[in-house]
């Protein structure tokens, strides 16, 4: 049994351990302050919402995001590339501060970081020439529209389109887009980003959004317990929603709406 003398001394470290930690677990903001310098991982390789543009510098609907994140704290911006599989490690062993590359929310990634309010949409649809007429589902009877063969979009648009769509399935996604842009088909149910690709390859086909089929927004990402961090980048957002700028980025780069975007 401890004596009463152990239990005291063992509850001060305890009290002491506690505010050390919580201090340790709030570093970010004020790191990011004193350096004057927020590093932000982004994407280079897929358009729109990151890539190498002509000048050679990233650009795209999150390198934009990033910027208003870093003048609305008042930091400069050191842009930092990122893919998927490196993405949450850098955040998590502090390559990067923030990341702001087309991040899905999730059960399993809440575990190991947090998350902001969605900054943008992210989503699967229905795309055409500008002079294709289509403003609903119905409109896509007799209409021949390229698909990967089971693909998400490719479950999704035999739950909508009318029986008699002419659905031409391609093996992968690049088989299916240059199906599209060489003319074999009039419509394609892809990504947003893939049409990215498209029109970044073909800049005067004229593609253009249609109809949705899924939507799946995108966060900031932020590591585990930096809720100062997490608040500042929040209150941009929701500044940055009001003020039509997350609008206005949309559109500019996804072509549509930013939606109802959920916090």
């Amino acid at each position: 049994m401890l004596s009463k003398r152990s239990v005291i001394v063992a509850l001060g470290l305890a009290a002491l351990a506690i505010p050390f930690g919580g201090a340790h677990a709030q570093t970010a903001l004020d790191d990011v302050l004193k350096a004057k310098t927020v590093r932000i991982g982004v994407p280079t390789d897929y358009p729109p919402y990151g890539f190498v543009g002509p000048d050679l510098k990233p650009m795209g609907l999150d390198i934009d995001v990033a910027g208003l994140i870093g003048t609305r704290l008042g930091v400069k911006v050191e842009l930092v590339p990122v893919v998927s599989a490196n993405r949450i490690p850098y955040l998590q062993t502090r390559k990067v501060d923030l990341i702001v590359s087309t991040l899905g929310r999730n059960e399993e990634r809440a575990k190991i970081i947090d998350f902001s309010h969605a900054y943008a949409p992210f989503y699967q649809g229905v795309f055409a020439l500008k002079t294709t007429e289509i403003k609903t589902f119905a409109d896509l009877a007799g209409k021949t529209v390229a698909v990967a063969r089971g693909a998400m979009e490719d479950e999704m648009l035999a739950q909508v389109a009318p029986p008699t769509t002419i659905v031409k399935r391609f093996e992968d996604q690049a088989a299916t887009t240059a199906a599209f842009a060489s003319g074999q088909t009039q419509v394609i149910a892809t990504s947003v980003s893939n049409i990215g690709v498209l029109s970044q390859k073909n800049p005067g086909l004229g593609v253009e959004y249609k109809l949705l089929l899924r939507d799946s927004p995108c966060f900031v990402g932020i590591a585990k317990g930096e809720d100062a961090l997490r608040g500042k980048v929040n209150a941009i957002i929701l500044a940055a929603k009001a003020d039509g700028t997350l609008e206005k980025l949309s559109q500019k780069w996804l072509k549509r709406g930013a939606g109802d975007l959920p916090l």
